[in-house]
């Protein structure tokens, strides 16, 4: 079984996917992927949260959109 194959079989195992699936809130340690496709495809890609490369992204998204908050509030106190 290639890489390529676990990746497609942990996609689609229930247990990785939070409820309800189409909110596309994943976690395999087993798949490579850092960005997997969502299972509706209209709403794009989601991090897997099993890998420690789509910790970092998912890290990095929360942190960038709090330092935006935080500019955008201070320049609007300004």
């Amino acid at each position: 079984m290639t890489q390529e194959d676990i990746n497609q079989a942990e996609w689609n195992s229930p247990a990785n996917w939070s409820p309800p699936r189409w909110l596309g809130i994943y976690f395999s340690r087993k798949d490579s992927r850092n960005w997997v496709p969502k299972p509706v495809p209209i709403l794009g890609w989601t991090v897997n949260l099993g890998h420690p490369g789509g910790v970092a992204w998912g890290l990095g998204i929360v942190a960038s959109a709090i330092i935006v908050a935080f500019l955008a509030g201070w320049f609007a106190a300004a």
